[in-house]
């Protein structure tokens, strides 16, 4: 049987589209992880029609997932291989339909930013997701879904600006195929990957006022750090339904552009 808290959760999450950041251990990158969340929650219930709860913060072993469409993982430069069990409900998560994004943070700080999840060791993001048989990224294509899902994008800053944007490359394996990688669900890329620091960017206080300086392009930047936001959270929450342009007017409509 769940717990009460679990259940109060369960409640809480499904009531409203609510997203969850993944809790490091480290009090200054988990605290930029909620005020992020808080940031964009505010921009969406702005600008669409999308008014998200609260953000929840979650233990990935040991907390549910399935309940949160978009999951913002901080990588830590310390990060430690998960566990088997971890990695399996990480799997799972994945091809349910969830999104999780990877965020190095680290292109500011001029460390190479490597993808490659293929081997532990390495980068942060191989060490932590090593052995998850994760499917092929690229960086995000020209016209691509996520570059048109609310705003016409063609970079995706965040506190800092030059970092690629990685997404699930398109594949040639049958829809049958016998395999561990996450399916892209409607459309929808199972994993971004940056080093751009969205957190840091969409990180505003009780008064409205950001957190964080965004270098190099200062305010501006930070406009469009949430409108890289924006897009991501339409691309997750309407699919591939944006691709099809003879729908645009109807789904601008509804998302209330």
């Amino acid at each position: 049987m769940p717990s009460s808290r679990e259940l109060q959760t369960a409640i809480q999450a499904t009531g409203k589209v609510s997203f969850a950041y993944v809790l490091t251990g480290d009090t200054a990158t988990d605290d930029t992880s909620r005020a992020g969340l808080v940031g964009i929650g505010r921009v969406l219930a702005a600008r669409t029609s999308v008014e998200p709860g609260e953000p929840f913060g979650v233990n990935v072993a040991t907390d549910e997932i399935a309940f949160f469409p978009i999951l913002y993982w901080p990588v830590l430069p310390n990060a430690n291989p998960l566990p088997d069990a971890t990695l399996s409900k990480i799997d799972t998560y994945m091809k349910q339909g969830g999104m999780i994004i990877f965020d190095t943070r680290d292109f500011g700080s001029g460390l190479p930013t490597g993808v490659g999840t293929g081997r532990e060791g390495g980068t942060p993001l191989q060490r932590l997701l090593g052995r998850l048989d994760i499917p092929r990224l690229e960086p995000v294509p020209e016209g691509h879904v996520l570059t048109k899902s609310f705003y016409i994008l063609r970079t995706f800053p965040g506190r800092w600006d030059g970092g690629q944007m990685w997404v699930e490359a398109d594949s040639a394996e049958p829809a049958d195929a016998d395999t561990r990688k996450a399916r892209r669900a409607d459309g929808v890329s199972s994993i971004l990957v940056t080093s751009n620091d969205l957190a840091a960017a969409w990180a505003l206080d009780d008064r409205f006022r950001p957190l964080y300086p965004t270098v190099p392009g200062g305010e501006a930047q930070r406009e469009m750090s949430f409108r890289v936001g924006i897009n991501i959270v339409m691309y997750a929450l309407t699919g591939n339904y944006k691709a099809d342009q003879v729908h645009a007017p109807a789904l601008i409509e509804r998302l209330g552009q």
